[in-house]
């Protein structure tokens, strides 16, 4: 039966049913800041949205966000538990949450950059390749895709002498939408269920409103928010801890800031359950390894100050994104371990720092450390203890193999 649900999602996306219209998204199943289960799909104005029926009941669909002018698109969306066993859009099969998560897809920093003269070929899908990290990683089968933030990145129009860009659209509206997250992450929304990370590229100043009408797992707000409420989500034994940290500074700790998401971490960390994971699209304790940057440059100096002695003992691991590459932080048993996972398609302009231990992250030294400038994903997998990942890359070639037993989180390269 899953293998037959897989197959007729699958088949979805190729042909759509009626009520999306021929260019609209497949649905897709997220998970929300409630604990539950959105079913979400996009039509055109003016058309019904898609019959929803969760367990054999079927579910109100309401819409969020009016159309205008830069979305002409309305969002339906319907809402049940995380336990629901079986789901149907217009009567076909959509991914639920098994009862144990054992396979999690790991992504982030998906969309195509153009910010000024910061100009990626959108064209081409080895320069810009998160449709090939979206097959490859679908294929995978997942339970769960966690993606740790940066959907949108066409802020500005291509530059006439840059073909790679040519015809590809920019700003905070449907079509930048469609083209930098929905088209290419389509095998993977038709794969499981996901969990959404807000990053810094969805502030409100950039692509905040389309964050907030299409994906945020929260309540429908009016405008946009510069930050939301963190929230926990307890899936089967997996615990995962919701950190909005868009709007957080990474080289300087202003006070205001601070006590805002201090206050936050204080209610989010007070009953942190024993192996949780914090997802915070900025990392707390990582290096800087952006052009430009003197070696030893520390993030997130907002966070690191917000954070400090609010880190409970059952906080395992942090999980984020922003920096473009694949990093793996261990600082031993006194400190969670920090994973970065910011090589899914945006132009991998990290260089890598030494990956030598020894470097001091507020205070404490990096114990063990790997660093991966390749495009790709990451898949970790429940063991008998702890949990396993693999780093792959774009040819589907196993780049490093990790493991994770409570904070210490060990990574090897292939070599590739």
């Amino acid at each position: 039966m899953p293998f037959l649900r897989r197959w007729l999602s699958a088949l979805l996306l190729l042909i759509g049913p009626p009520a999306y219209g021929a260019d609209m998204p497949g649905p897709w199943v997220e998970l929300t800041s409630d604990g539950g289960l959105d079913v979400r799909s996009i039509t055109a104005p003016g058309m019904d949205c898609p019959k929803v029926v969760a367990d054999g009941t079927t579910l109100t669909n309401s819409t969020r966000g009016k159309p205008n002018g830069d979305f002409l698109v309305q969002v339906c969306i319907a809402h049940t538990a995380a336990a629901t066993r079986g789901i149907t859009v217009d009567g076909l099969p959509v991914p639920v949450l098994p009862g144990d998560i054992k396979r999690i897809v790991v992504i982030g920093d998906t969309g195509c950059r153009r910010k000024g003269t910061l100009v990626q070929d959108c064209n081409s899908p080895t320069r810009w390749p998160f449709a090939v990290v979206a097959r490859l990683a679908a294929a995978r089968r997942p339970d769960l895709i966690i993606h740790v933030g940066d959907y949108h990145y066409r802020e500005s129009p291509c530059p006439t002498d840059k073909p790679g860009c040519a015809g590809s659209p920019y700003g905070d509206n449907w079509a930048v939408w469609q083209k930098d997250f929905f088209d290419p992450a389509a095998p993977l929304l038709a794969a499981a269920p996901w969990v959404l990370v807000r990053g810094n590229h969805e502030l409100c100043s950039r692509g905040g409103h389309g964050w907030f009408r299409l994906l945020d797992p929260h309540p429908e707000t009016d405008g946009c928010a510069e930050t939301t409420s963190p929230y926990a989500l307890r899936i089967g034994a997996l615990n995962l801890l919701l950190f909005d940290s868009a709007d957080a500074d990474d080289a300087t700790a202003d006070p205001t800031k601070v006590t805002f998401y201090r206050e936050q971490l204080q209610t989010l960390l007070a009953h942190a359950p024993a192996n949780a994971w914090l997802l915070t699209h900025r990392p707390i304790w990582a290096l800087a390894q952006f052009p430009g940057v003197a070696p030893g440059t520390t993030l997130n100096a907002t966070e690191q100050a917000a954070i400090r002695d609010l880190v409970p003992a059952g906080l395992d691991m942090v999980l984020s994104g922003h920096v473009h590459d694949f990093t793996s932080y261990t600082f031993g048993p006194s400190r969670p371990a920090q994973l970065v996972v910011g090589e899914g398609g945006d132009t991998n302009d990290a260089i890598t720092q030494p990956d030598n231990p020894g470097i001091a992250i507020d205070g404490l030294k990096i114990r063990r450390t790997l660093a991966i400038p390749d495009y790709g994903y990451v898949v970790l997998h429940r063991v008998s203890q702890g949990w396993t990942g693999t780093v792959y890359g774009l040819a589907d070639q196993v780049l490093a193999r990790c493991r994770l037993h409570g904070r210490e989180i060990s990574c090897r390269s292939t070599g590739r």
